[in-house]
């Protein structure tokens, strides 16, 4: 599914926390935050859409996840952290081009035409990585090392890129074609931005077939490489983007417009990102994977990057001044987003407190991210107990409220949203301040689901509060107000 990827490493983030970033732009996806605990999670797992059955170790951890409500096309659990602090988020949707398509199909189930055949399963995808991952690392190498396994013995039937981190490494891994993957351990001082595109443009092939200690890939990528004739780098050069990537003109209305963005917003001194003398425009192919920031990066500027629609160019599509450009890109905070998810793992904590989940349901433009404690047994109703149905009583359905009331009436509307999102920002870290020093104190981890609680109560109080906003300037702005004194 089209998504957007901010992975920020431990010198690079303001409290040498790691963070792995995603907003889920699905098909308007209900979703939900549940914990899954051991006896839940199950042995033999079944695909929906591929048909496959994949048998499953015996001692899962617990583990958060970010499923749809409604389970008729698979789980597709999207993000979450285990009991081992390490987070995962699955999956980026990126592109390839035939030459690597041809040479290493996509493994796609095929139904049998008539009576005498069988059906062939399909391979892994979105809807199944992090339940057959997740419980069943310790470390975000081992996340890597895991689904790495599952790809060669399974394959895919999409190209993806998955992210894991744990208090000291961020991992980055992109499938190519259907059995074969490279990965890289993310540089502690850097960000890595990823708009629904292959993305490395450097990789170490020397290190992947000998030390292994930065970069990780499938046993015959060499050969697959050499066999194939993919190379397409000149110089000796080796540049993953170009040999397994795209260059496409829909990339550069879909994609690199994304990462001109956040590239702009993570470094405006260290690089020109504007004008005739601009190093990197909009459409450029060859926009950084990663950056190290001009500043030290806190969730708050993660929210921003995944919240953009161009704000401050002329390519917003919520100005006011026609430019002729207004509109002309893919914005990264879009309507069909179902949840949007910060894994941040912190130092200076408690063990079992070192995972901190950050969540935001619905467009991100206008919503809010809360933060929970995934090292809990269950989360509170206002986070799990969604259903397709409409309603108030949930972080869910209250922020897409939200959404689609102050999206037509956006200059009207846009204080209240951002004192909201502020408001939700501000309060949740005070609280977590607060439970991070409690727990440390007494050592009692049960106030966790205590202090998750509590930040559930916030935000359904500010949550009703600007949807009373939202819903008198949409009332006030409505088509058919009609007054006596009106020309």
């Amino acid at each position: 599914m089209p998504c957007t990827t901010v992975l920020v490493g431990k010198n690079a983030s303001n409290d040498r926390s790691t963070m792995i970033a995603r907003t889920d732009d699905g098909f308007f996806d209900v979703k939900k935050l549940i914990v899954v605990n051991p006896k839940d999670q199950p042995r033999t797992y079944k695909t929906v859409l591929s048909h496959l059955e994949i048998a499953l170790p015996d001692d899962p951890m617990r583990y958060t996840a970010c499923p749809s409500v409604d389970p008729k096309n698979g789980t597709w659990a999207a993000t979450g952290i285990n009991a081992a602090n390490v987070g995962m988020t699955a999956t980026e949707t990126i592109t390839s081009n035939p030459r690597v398509l041809a040479a290493d199909p996509l493994v796609t189930y095929k139904k049998a035409k008539s009576r005498r055949e069988k059906d062939v399963p399909g391979g892994i995808g979105e809807e199944d990585i992090v339940v057959l991952v997740l419980p069943y690392i310790r470390t975000a190498r081992e996340g890597v090392l895991r689904l790495g396994a599952l790809l060669e013995q399974y394959g895919t039937y999409e190209s993806n890129g998955i992210a894991f981190n744990d208090e000291n490494e961020v991992w980055w891994l992109e499938t190519i074609g259907g059995h074969h993957w490279m990965a890289r351990r993310v540089p502690d001082d850097v960000c890595v931005i990823a708009p629904n595109q292959f993305g490395m443009d450097a990789f170490d092939l020397d290190d992947a077939f000998g030390e292994k200690k930065t970069c990780l890939c499938s046993a015959d990528l060499r050969e697959f490489i050499a066999e194939n004739r993919l190379d397409l780098n000149q110089g000796g050069k080796f540049n993953p983007r170009d040999i397994f990537g795209s260059h496409t003109d829909v990339d550069h209305i879909y994609n690199t417009p994304r990462a001109w963005f956040m590239g702009r917003y993570l470094t405006p001194f260290s690089h020109r990102w504007d004008g005739p003398d601009a190093e990197f425009t909009p459409e450029s192919d060859n926009i950084p994977w990663c950056l190290v920031p001009d500043r030290k990066i806190a969730v708050e500027d993660v929210k921003y990057m995944l919240s953009s629609h161009y704000q401050g160019t002329p390519y917003n599509p919520y100005s006011g001044i026609d430019s002729g450009k207004r509109g002309m890109y893919r914005s990264i905070g879009i309507n069909r987003t179902g949840v949007t998810s910060v894994c941040q793992i912190r130092e200076g904590v408690p063990e079992a407190l070192k995972g901190l989940e950050w969540i935001c349901f619905g467009p991100t433009t206008f919503d809010a991210l809360l933060p929970v404690y995934p090292c809990v047994e269950k989360m509170p109703a206002y986070l799990a107990n969604v259903s397709t149905d409409v309603s108030t009583e949930n972080f869910y359905w209250g922020s897409r409220l939200v959404a689609a009331l102050a999206d037509p009436h956006f200059p009207a509307c846009v204080q209240a949203v951002t004192r909201y999102q502020n408001a939700v920002m501000t309060e949740g870290r005070r609280i977590v301040l607060e439970y991070d020093r409690k727990i440390g104190e007494t050592g009692d981890l049960t106030l966790a689901a205590e202090a998750n609680e509590a930040l559930c109560a916030m935000a359904k109080e500010q949550t009703t509060s600007v949807l009373n906003a939202v819903v008198r300037e949409a009332t006030a702005r409505m088509k058919d107000g009609y007054n006596l004194a009106d020309n």
